[in-house]
């Protein structure tokens, strides 16, 4: 336990230190074989680390290369610990904090179904062309709508859409890249 004697006036007691939690995203460029995905998820499992977003996809056939990009909310210590590990697993190549490597772009697909009519299917509508969700399936009594961005945006158009009907939701997770000129 990290602790340190804390002045109150003429005594002492003892607190713990705590870290703020951060949300960290993390790329990780691996070798596309079967297991690796059960591997890096055993990982995180075996060590009670929570997964906010996974994705996985192969980024380089010529090269059977795939990129996992992880979202985790931990301390910076646990952080460091993940990064850590992840990198000892032997068919990982690299991996990248793109959060801590400064500015990336982050990218969610979601598919939101809403039911409606009359004055709720105009609002849904007019909402919908607000946030710029195209709509890839319409009936007289539904919509699905699909909306890709920043989470922030899906969240904010998902909170919108509950009054109005909302039936389901399907989030792909996140999708990340770092700017500039060099790749992973």
């Amino acid at each position: 336990m990290n602790a340190h004697l804390q002045p109150t006036g003429s005594a002492y007691f003892l607190t713990k230190e705590t870290q703020a939690i951060e949300k960290h995203t993390l790329s990780v460029l691996v070798d596309n074989e079967p297991g690796i995905l059960a591997r890096v998820v055993g990982l995180f499992s075996a060590r009670g680390y929570n997964i906010d977003s996974l994705t996985v996809s192969e980024t380089e056939h010529n090269k059977r290369l795939s990129r996992i990009t992880v979202v985790v909310v931990a301390t910076p210590k646990t952080l460091v610990q993940i990064k850590l590990q992840l990198e000892r697993l032997i068919p990982v190549h690299k991996v990248h904090d793109l959060t801590a490597e400064g500015v990336s772009i982050e990218r969610e697909l979601a598919l939101i179904k809403v039911a409606g009519s009359g004055e709720h299917r105009a609002e849904t509508l007019r909402l919908a062309d607000a946030f710029r969700a195209q709509i890839v399936d319409a009936s007289v009594t539904s919509f699905v709508f699909e909306l890709t961005g920043k989470s922030s945006k899906i969240d904010s158009f998902i909170a919108l859409m509950a009054p109005l009907g909302l039936v389901e939701v399907v989030r792909t997770g996140l999708a990340a890249i770092s700017r500039g000129p060099e790749g992973m």
